[in-house]
């Protein structure tokens, strides 16, 4: 048995800051969310911790296709995931990053003493080395010819055509991503966690938390047991990373699983002065850690055996709850391909973040995956949600107004629902948090009946007590409700406090409190039902149709894929911002404005057709952007230095726009290494197909990237 501990300390698996959250992700934190709301009711001594995964190769990978630093692009996807959570109504205590100094104070603190307990070891192995820029390259910045379905654009680890896992010695002709050059294999050191060494603790950790364990966590901890714990690299050659203190090793850095979940001890100790009393104690502190199901090896045995190794007294893992996989309709969420909702498109639908902290509770992948559609979240939505908690409240309170005269009087005949109550309080303490939330609403349903059996509008003409009785019964098993679902959906909560004209201080003791003699709000509508249209609008959306995808490739006949071939000629382009300052007419050409635009440093003079489609006046001051590298061009009679980019549909133009950028500011395509031409002709740069959708503009399926555009006139089309 887990024995009881004073405090309690609430982790959610910090999500990798290399993309946007999607809802799959949202579901362990928000879980992790419920779960500490709940203790707050309980009134336990519980902290909350969040933050952002922010180093290794994917980092690495994706601030390149930026054109950015790591430290950049971490900070602006950073800036994304704290606004998705606070919409989402997330109360985390703490929400940091483990890019902090102080993860790295912990990280490095944590490896001496492990290496001075003598669990690090070193070995010498071969790796894959680019000789022209003198690096040790990680899978993913090696690319090659799958040797599986030929695919010629196969990353170091997995081909993302086929699906198989890959070491970068299996790919055909493999090239680095950072020079484009073939690399060799070269001998270098890294250093190793016996982890073989540890195996006896985590089994001993296995066998007595396993009670409060999740089934799949035990099942996949007992496997990696059951093949015998070996010897884990925690180094890898990267720049972008924790530094390894250890000398020899200075041009090293520590892999991303071993420094990552150290980030939750990090992530207090920045916030907390008082964090060792929750880290160095394992006697005192409950640690229960929320995770999806492929993140349970690194906090059921890596995590676990390095804190163990470091041999600090740290608070060990007490209790690990891990979901399933919640996929989209009938496929995987996909961000590039434009398929299902991820945190900031949620936002855009319309639909509240309670309504979605609902759905994705009720719909919890607990023991096995789940999907979402919308269909379901309609359904949801206003048969559960509207139909049945919403419903009780309005009519309820719409009844005190009318017959009551806005009081809650007093309860003279009790209705008995304490069973249901302890069954819900029961299901969150075991964080069944999906049985809890059915059984709320299967107590809303309780009062619908008991509102239907004792018919207020009826009795109220013969029996007024009687009456009033029964609506001060509904309004206390109301504030009940709210109480109860406040740690699902908070902001509901407070919209029927205030309808009770309640103060908003939440505690499991005032379900033992009974209003009485008590004027209430004004009663409004909880919940706005989904129509069928704003469903099948958002379904089409959410997609993919919005993005078309590039056709998949044949069994390559050329040396190089239409992909890499399309990604080729994007690098050379160079693409910018600029301000026009002054147009004219083309005294040559009717047709013709000839702008004179600024690039921050300097200004050019571009030739432009945009005669008939725009007046001077509407241009003056507009951020366009132009092709800053096309060869120079006499037009007329005028020398046109660059050309700008615009959207056709029909016979309408609409300019492509940068609104919110600097003039000057560099764009780049999305995963392309920008490598662009002193110049480029107007040939090449018209051999890659732009178009504009949504706002956006795409070659195939790379979109252009590094200032958010607008499509002037919201025209869609091909970009030219």
């Amino acid at each position: 048995m887990v024995k009881f501990k004073k405090k309690i300390l609430v982790t959610s698996a910090l999500p990798y800051v290399n993309n946007v959250p999607h809802l799959g992700t949202m579901v362990c934190i928000i879980s992790a969310d419920v779960y500490t709301r709940f203790l707050r009711l309980k009134k336990a001594d519980v902290i909350s911790v969040l933050g952002t995964d922010e180093h290794g190769t994917t980092t690495e990978s994706i601030a390149m296709s930026m054109g950015l630093t790591p430290q950049q692009a971490v900070d602006h996807f950073f800036k994304i995931h704290k606004e998705v959570y606070e919409w989402f109504n997330c109360s985390f205590d703490c929400f940091g990053r483990t890019s902090s100094k102080e993860n790295i104070e912990v990280t490095q603190d944590i490896f001496l003493k492990l290496h001075k307990g003598g669990f690090i070891l070193e070995k010498e192995e071969e790796q894959m080395f680019d000789e022209k820029v003198s690096k040790f390259l990680s899978d993913r910045f090696i690319e090659g010819t799958c040797p599986y379905c030929k695919y010629e654009d196969a990353r170091g680890d997995q081909c993302d055509k086929c699906g198989k896992l890959l070491n970068p010695t299996e790919l055909i002709k493999p090239r680095s991503k950072l020079s484009g050059t073939t690399p060799v294999l070269k001998s270098t050191k890294h250093l190793y966690i016996k982890l073989n060494e540890l195996q006896p603790e985590i089994e001993k950790l296995l066998e007595e938390k396993k009670e409060t364990w999740s089934e799949n966590a035990i099942t996949t901890t007992k496997a990696w047991l059951n093949e015998g714990l070996r010897e884990r690299a925690i180094t890898r050659d990267l720049e972008w990373g924790i530094k390894v203190p250890l000398k020899g090793y200075e041009n090293k850095v520590f892999y991303v699983w071993f420094d990552a979940p150290i980030g939750y001890i990090a992530i207090t100790k920045e916030f907390r002065k008082d964090w060792k009393e929750w880290w160095h104690n394992s006697k005192d502190v409950r640690l229960v850690q929320f995770m999806g199901k492929d993140n349970i090896p690194f906090h059921s045995v890596l995590f676990p055996a390095s804190l163990i190794g470091a041999d600090d007294n740290y608070t060990i893992i007490d209790t690990l709850n891990a979901n399933e996989y919640l996929n989209y309709e009938d496929t995987k969420f996909s961000k590039s391909r434009g398929i299902g909702v991820f945190g900031d498109d949620a936002k855009e639908t319309g639909i509240d973040a309670d309504s979605w902290r609902y759905y994705l509770m009720i719909n919890r992948p607990e023991k096995t995956d789940t999907k979402f559609t919308w269909k379901d979240l309609q359904e949801k939505v206003n048969n559960e949600l509207a139909g049945n908690l919403g419903n009780l409240v309005n009519r309820t309170l719409t009844f005190i107004n009318k017959f009551s005269d806005g009081q809650i009087k007093e309860i003279t005949e009790h209705f008995d629902y304490d069973e249901d109550i302890e069954k819900i309080l029961e299901a969150y303490e075991k964080i069944e948090l999906k049985k809890a939330l059915k059984q709320i609403m299967s107590l809303s349903k309780k009062a619908n009946q008991y509102f239907q059996e004792q018919k207020p509008w009826e009795i109220i003409k013969s029996d007024v007590k009687k009456a009033e009785n029964a609506l001060a019964v509904l309004a206390n098993m109301i504030k009940d409700l709210a109480i109860l679902v406040q740690p699902i959906m908070p902001s509901i909560s407070d919209n029927i406090f205030e309808q009770l004209n309640l103060e908003r201080l939440y505690s499991l003791d005032l379900l033992k409190n009974k209003i009485s003699n008590h004027s209430i709000g004004t009663p409004k509508v909880l919940f706005k039902k989904l129509e069928d249209e704003q469903i099948s609008e958002l379904q089409e959306k959410f997609s993919g149709k919005q993005i078309k995808l590039p056709k998949e490739d044949k069994e390559p006949e050329n040396d190089k894929s239409k992909l890499t071939q399309t990604k080729e000629a994007l690098s050379k382009f160079d693409l910018r911002v600029a301000e026009i300052i002054s147009v004219e007419k083309h005294p040559q050409a009717d047709k013709l404005f000839i702008e004179k635009i600024s690039l921050g440093d300097e200004q050019r003079t571009i030739v432009s057709g945009l005669v008939g489609h725009y007046s001077a006046e509407e241009l003056v001051g507009k951020k366009i952007v132009v092709v800053y590298n096309l060869k120079p061009a006499e037009l007329r009679g005028v020398l046109s230095q660059g050309m700008l980019l615009a959207a056709g549909q029909g016979k309408k133009v609409g300019l492509v726009l940068c609104p919110d950028a600097k003039p000057g500011t560099k764009l780049m395509f999305k995963d392309v290494q920008m490598n662009p031409e002193k110049e480029v002709s107007i040939d090449e740069f018209f051999s890659v197909e732009l178009r504009a959708e949504k706002g956006k503009v795409f070659a195939e399926s790379i979109e252009l990237i590094g200032a958010k555009t607008t499509i002037d006139k919201d025209l869609e089309g091909k970009v030219k």
